[in-house]
């Protein structure tokens, strides 16, 4: 099949995230099947038009956020005669295919947006208005979709995406597979305990919530906090800034940026503990990454990390999603007798998840559509 996919950012973006890697690994299974795969994507500073990516043709046009679905739409109906499978990827709003093709095809969400509207890094009021347009919308986008197969990577993203009228049977749960960069020589844990955060830094993926935590730990025991991963904007970078100054953590916390998987899975290893305060995941895929090399993973019960953290075996969840039960979690975690015995089992949780069982079974359930 020539597979047409459409998302509003591809693995080289910038911003890029688990959910960019988590479509590209599925992409390359369906390239190593035999398959033709064009990727359609916005448009970044710098980036080219086009280029091609482990054998996936990248093409790239319009803005992240809404630009990309004109660009799309406008893309398509040049070169329908192109593709005969496409692939309309949901990040809050998704390329609006079934007003404009009839071809088969398949929906891919990691997670329902839902509050996470209101968390957006416009200044207030828009960040309000456009929260309460996203929201109430939402339920609404979904109706154009009740007749196309979604695939999600987590239960909790499923029952999500049945909350918002998507029938059941047309839902399938592909879990996730790590990517995985064994340090060699692996690395010992650092001297001081060591408590990193991972990700975009952004509200809704709880670096501000990390930030207070930090604020709470510094007064009972020597810690040390990594923060590693890309601002959503420079605005946000200051409002963190002010943040570290406010809670005088200028001492404390160390900003790594972003870094490539070598330096990533390094820096893991070495830390005692993967703080994610994620307001919503579709699965939590840096909490993998993180218990494969030895670190268990302290979480809030949002959706999706509810999944990708298994307790008392990977890591342990905040008993409420606080700042403050996030650091008490913390602290007994590591003044704890069984943080020796989640090492290893953070490791053996980690192993279940890989891109060659994951991708095999994207490719099935695209071939049955196809056949449809």
């Amino acid at each position: 099949m020539r597979i047409l996919v459409f998302s509003w950012r591809d693995p080289e973006h910038p911003l890029a995230g688990g959910a960019e890697q988590v479509m590209h690994e599925h992409m390359k299974g369906w390239l190593s099947a035999g398959h033709e795969v064009t990727l359609f994507s916005s448009r970044f500073k710098n980036s080219p038009k086009s280029e091609t990516l482990d054998g996936i043709k990248i093409i790239r046009d319009g803005c992240q956020y809404l630009g990309v679905q004109i660009k799309g739409f406008l893309f398509y109906l040049r070169n329908r005669k192109n593709y005969d499978f496409l692939v309309d990827q949901f990040h809050g709003i998704p390329f609006f295919t079934p007003l404009y093709s009839e071809k088969p095809r398949l929906a891919v969400i990691q997670e329902t947006t839902r509050e996470v509207w209101f968390l957006n890094p416009l200044p207030w009021p828009i960040n309000w208005l456009v929260g309460m347009i996203g929201y109430i919308g939402e339920p609404f986008i979904f109706l154009f979709y009740r007749n196309t197969h979604f695939m999600t990577g987590s239960e909790s993203a499923k029952i999500d995406i049945v909350k918002l009228g998507i029938p059941v049977k047309n839902i399938t749960i592909v879990p996730h597979g790590v990517l995985v960069f064994k340090p060699s020589p692996f690395p010992q844990k650092e001297a001081r305990k060591t408590v990193t955060f991972l990700g975009v830094l952004s509200k809704d993926k709880g670096i501000e919530s990390a930030l207070q935590c930090f604020s709470l730990l510094k007064n009972k025991g020597d810690f040390q906090y990594w923060v590693i991963g890309r601002p959503e904007t420079e605005g946000y970078r200051r409002r963190i800034e002010d943040m570290v100054i406010k809670w005088q953590l200028q001492d404390k916390v160390k900003f790594w940026g972003f870094v490539d998987q070598k330096k990533k899975f390094e820096l893991l290893a070495r830390s005692h503990v993967l703080v994610n305060p994620s307001s919503r995941e579709g699965w939590g895929l840096v909490n993998i990454e993180a218990n494969s090399v030895g670190t268990p993973v302290v979480a809030y019960r949002s959706r999706g990390l509810v999944d990708s953290v298994k307790e008392g075996v990977s890591g342990v969840m905040a008993k409420s999603n606080d700042a403050k039960s996030l650091s008490d979690s913390i602290q007994s975690l590591l003044t704890g007798h069984y943080y020796a015995a989640l090492f290893k089992s953070s490791i053996k949780w980690a192993n279940n998840f890989t891109w060659k069982k994951s991708s095999q079974i994207s490719v099935d359930l695209l071939e049955q559509m196809a056949k449809r």
